[in-house]
Parts: structure tokens; sequence; C-alpha cells
């Protein structure tokens, strides 16, 4: 039996907990982190922490006294002992409760927490991802695109994209059609050997583990840059990789018919992996 955690309780996997007046279910009205745990650590779960506050904040929900990051990592680390998972992916969703547009009943969120058993993250995947690119729907850059927001339609359709089209995921452009980010992932190319990345003001994700490198690989001797990408300098990078919480980096080997190679994809994965970090031990 499978459980899940519903505003600190621990329910059999299909109990119902959510009516047909949640804001959530009507609207979106909420917020989401998926998170990592391994070696008996939630990866960066300060940095999470960090980010579902700030959008707790800025969504305008109010949170109760006992409501802290400390009574959210034991309600997590309940859950995990509940279920018997040693290597976990995590999604802990806040909405809304219920109400229509203008009268919600309260501001309170309502946390959903689940976890699923994952296998240990095997290194670069040499296979190389497949991407297409998705234009039917495009990502808005304003101040709530950044956040893990439940919104997700435009992501939704590009998975849906993707699948049809025997891709592994999309890539997502802004409001500017310019690169944003893919389905789950940041998105990083390189060309001759800088790196990078879409800034904030594009619109994508702000991505914890993307802060990280960002942090860390101008130590380890990389130029990492963030800026807004065209398709055309997407198009003709030497190297595409992604990153996300759950799956580190993962290498792209190739965005509709062009290919790309993996050799500085290959030695930052290395250097990363010999760091004290946690991420990557």
């Amino acid at each position: 039996m499978i459980y899940f955690n519903y505003n600190g309780k621990l329910l059999p996997e299909g109990t119902p907990v959510i009516g047909p007046d949640n804001r959530g279910l009507r609207f979106g009205d909420g917020l989401f982190e998926t998170m990592k745990f391994e070696k008996g650590v939630v990866i960066l779960f300060e940095e999470h922490m960090h980010r579902l506050w700030k959008g707790l904040e800025k969504l305008g929900f109010e949170l109760p006294a006992l409501f802290n990051k400390d009574h959210i990592h034991k309600q997590v680390t309940n859950l995990l002992k509940k279920n018997g998972h040693s290597t976990a992916r995590i999604r802990l969703t806040a909405v809304r409760g219920n109400g229509g547009l203008y009268d919600a009943a309260d501001h309170h969120p309502n946390v959903i927490i689940q976890s699923w058993p994952l296998q240990r993250d095997p290194g670069l995947n040499v296979n190389g991802l497949q991407l297409t690119i998705y234009r039917e729907a495009l990502k808005p850059c304003d101040p709530f695109s950044n956040l893990k927001h439940n919104n997700y339609l435009c992501y939704l359709m590009g998975a849906l994209y993707a699948k049809k089209n025997k891709c592994n995921d999309a890539v997502i452009l802004n409001q500017h059609r310019r690169v944003c980010d893919s389905t789950i992932a940041n998105i990083y190319i390189i060309k001759d050997k800088v790196l990078y990345t879409p800034s904030l003001e594009e619109g994508c994700i702000s991505g914890i583990l993307r802060q990280f490198l960002l942090h860390t690989l101008p130590a380890l001797g990389f130029n990492i840059k963030e800026e807004a990408i065209t398709e055309e300098m997407l198009l003709s990078a030497d190297e595409v990789f992604l990153s996300n919480s759950i799956y580190n980096i993962r290498w792209v080997a190739s965005v509709n018919d062009k290919t790309y190679s993996f050799e500085q994809t290959q030695k930052i994965l290395a250097l990363l992996n010999k760091t004290n970090a946690t991420v990557f031990c």
C-alpha cells in the first residue's frame, strides 16, 4: 500500500481529498515542488523551501503559525518512512481551498505530499535525449513565470506534442519566440566552450539545480552566461543539456534534425561528481 500526506494526515493512495469547488482544480490556484530524496537527505531542501515560500507569498497565501520548513520536513520524512522509500521522488503540491474566482473560503494552503521510488542516478545518459521544438503555446514573461505554479498548460501540451512525435521532451518558447526551457527542465547550450542558459527575464522556471549550477560551475572553471537564446543559437550550438532536481544533468543528442556532441557536458558532470556537493555525490 502506498500512502500520501494531506494536510498532515497519511492516507492510502486514491483517497479522495479534493472536491469540485477546490480552486486548485478549478483555476490551477497553487504551486508545487519536486524534490529528490537520496542517502537519507532531501537534496537542496532549503532551496526548495525558499522557492516555495517565495511563491506562496507571491500568490497571496496566508500561512498558519505552525506552517514552516521544519514542519514540512517532518511530514516528508514521515511519508518516506511509511512508504519505505530510501531513494525517492517527492512532489509537494500546495493549493488554495474552495471558492469561486472572487470568493475564496480562505487563503490557507492545502498541502499534498506524494513519494515514488526512484532509481539511483546512473550518470550521463550516453544515448542522449531527442527533443523537438513546440511552437503552439508560448510561455509568458511576467512576474509569475519563474514560479512552479499549477498553471501548466504550455508544458502539458508540449509534453503531449513530444510524445506524439516520439521525442523525449520538447523545447518551450517564450512570448518572444525565444528559448525558455523544456517541459520538465531548464536548458543550456554550449558554444565554443561557453555555456548559455535563458535568463529569468526570459520566463523560464527558476530551477533549483539551475541556481546550483550558476553558482558552482564558475568555480570549476566554466564560463556560464544568462541571456536570451534564439532558435538559431540553439540550432547552431555545439552541445545542449538539461537540468532538473530529479535527473541532475541530461545530455541532449538532437533537437529536430540538429545533432550535438557531449564532450563538454561529460567534462562538466565529471567535475561536479568530484565536488563534495550532496547533489552529485
